[in-house]
């Protein structure tokens, strides 16, 4: 075996147990997919393979020659791209030696790695990174960009295992392309962490992280999501099944209660023409009683069992469902002209945005994709069309329309009120409180969240919560605008956004680099920046 995981369990700084001897073993040269809701602990449990933490119990076993490309860079913000990469030791001995420090020390640090920088400006040149000097800060670059000096460094070491969390997270379309020709030629072990669906059915197995097992399938993501389907499918038999079963329990005890009523009506008129004692009556009757009141007990043990058996896959079917989101069609008659922008551009530090001003009409019932790589103004263009930002040049015309902006930060969730309060605020159809809650509960919130803070919720749970205000609001937007919508969120939340939109019949206009949700939700036209 390649990595061996025995028996660990652990519990987060709040308390908070994410799994529990947990165990499981990767074979050499196996690539797996690591999927599971937000906040189950796939990171951690990347970062404990790494040997970046520690598991509470258990322990691992894992290769010495291991790589791990983050989720998050801030640990490294204080370094250079040399000091990220682990090569730092070795230019310096380089350097060293060249400048006449020929100690044994600096000759066994570099270890005959004499084309350490050569190599590395290489690796970097194919991520595009190739004009970076090894000595710039690390805070100096993007989020894209960091992701790619990981990524380059992948090549510098000599790494029989490799662990990657959400690599494609702030990757624009040809830094995806790019990983994805690699994960196809690669032939290490592979692990990785990721919402990128496309990303996730380049990998030939897909596992799923729960508190008390990592659950393997033996196919893609493709291969997960329709054995997914059949466990919901089952479940919901189960379910229909269990409900008929105690429907007619529950009919029993009423015709048995019944029948009990019209037995001690009919003795007590029979008995005085029979001639039969009181004595006699009240034993009969106690016998009746006695068999009526177990067949009665046996019903209801049977009925609490139901009931329970019915909770417990409910639970499950919870688990694996997706929320329906069923919005109202936009008023607006389809091929209105909402907008239209003629040879618009936008400055920055009194240069133009763009190299060719932008010209385009955005009418109802349209999907339409921006398109660009990181840095080309993208997130610009959706401000001006909302009208956050003005035009430097040309002119931009707008017809009378509602929209919902979906930023990545999902700013029209309040972080300063409460989940309860953040609905009440949308209830401009003044439903009593009663109602505001039943769609709390159908978006996944129940009574214990109603009273948490917003700003300490996922972003699944901002977009969950978002979806909910609308719907409790009443007020279909004509059009919405995406920013980066699945950035961040699990493969759940991403499911639920993606029917969504994809049953949604207004117009939308989305940035995204996730060609798997542009083509489920069926983007038909594009802007190019």
């Amino acid at each position: 075996m390649c990595i061996q995981v025995q028996q660990i369990t652990y519990i987060h700084p709040d308390k908070e147990v994410l799994f529990q001897n947990l165990s499981f073993s990767v074979s050499k040269g196996q690539q797996l997919a690591l999927i599971g809701n937000n906040g189950c602990g796939k990171s951690t449990l990347l970062q404990i393979i790494s040997g970046q933490l520690q598991p509470c119990s258990g322990t691992v076993l894992r290769p010495f020659a291991l790589y791990y490309v983050p989720q998050h860079f801030g640990q490294y913000d204080k370094m250079s791209i040399a000091e990220a990469l682990g090569i730092d030791g070795k230019r310096k001995a380089l350097h060293a030696i060249l400048d006449g420090d020929t100690s044994i020390v600096n000759f066994n640090i570099l270890d005959d790695d004499w084309n350490i920088e050569e190599k590395t400006t290489a690796a970097l040149n194919g991520w595009g990174l190739g004009t970076m000097s090894l000595d710039q800060p690390m805070h100096t670059l993007s989020g894209g960009e960091k992701t790619r000096v990981f990524l380059a460094g992948i090549e510098l070491q000599e790494t029989s295992v490799i662990l990657m969390d959400e690599p494609t997270n702030h990757l624009d379309s040809q830094g995806r392309n790019k990983l994805y020709e690699w994960v196809k030629k690669c032939r290490s072990t592979l692990i990785v962490v990721s919402h990128d669906r496309t990303l996730l059915n380049l990998l030939p197995e897909t596992c799923e992280l729960s508190r008390s097992a990592l659950v393997f399938y033996g196919g893609n993501y493709e291969f997960y999501k329709q054995q997914k389907e059949l466990l919901l499918s089952a479940l919901q038999q189960q379910l229909n099944e269990k409900e008929k079963e105690l429907r007619q329990v529950r009919k029993l005890a009423r015709e048995v209660a019944e029948r009990k009523d019209k037995q001690n009506v009919r003795s007590e008129k029979a008995a005085p023409q029979k001639g039969i004692s009181r004595m006699a009556i009240n034993t009969l009757k106690d016998r009746a009683e006695k068999s009526t009141t177990k067949l009665a007990d046996i019903h209801r043990d049977k009925s609490e069992k139901l009931v329970a058996e019915r909770s417990q896959i409910r639970n499950r079917l919870g688990e694996v469902s997706l929320l329906k989101t069923d919005f109202n069609a936009s008023a607006l008659h389809p091929g209105k002209i909402l907008l239209t922008a003629r040879d618009i551009n936008f400055t920055y530090e009194d240069s133009f945005l763009w190299k060719v001003p932008l010209s385009f009409q955005l009418k109802s019932g349209d999907r339409i994709r921006i398109e660009g790589d990181n840095g080309s103004g993208k997130t610009t263009l959706l401000k001006l069309v909302t009208g956050e930002l003005l035009p430097a040049s040309g002119t931009l015309e707008r017809t009378g329309f509602s929209y919902v902006y979906l930023n990545q930060e999902y700013s029209i969730i309040s972080d300063g009120l409460t989940v309860l309060q953040q609905a009440e605020s949308f209830n401009l159809r003044n439903l009593p409180e009663h109602e505001i809650k039943i769609i709390l509960n159908r978006f996944l919130f129940p009574v214990a969240s109603w009273d948490k803070p917003c700003k300490q919720l996922s972003g699944g749970e901002k977009m969950r919560l978002a979806f909910c205000c609308l719907m409790i609001s009443n007020n279909t937007p004509d059009l919405f605008i995406l920013d980066e919508p699945t950035n961040n969120l699990d493969i759940h939340s991403i499911e639920i956004i993606t029917a969504t939109i994809r049953n949604y019949t207004g117009s939308v206009l989305l940035v995204s680099h996730d060609e798997y949700f542009i083509k489920e939700t069926g983007m038909k036209e594009s802007i190019f920046l």
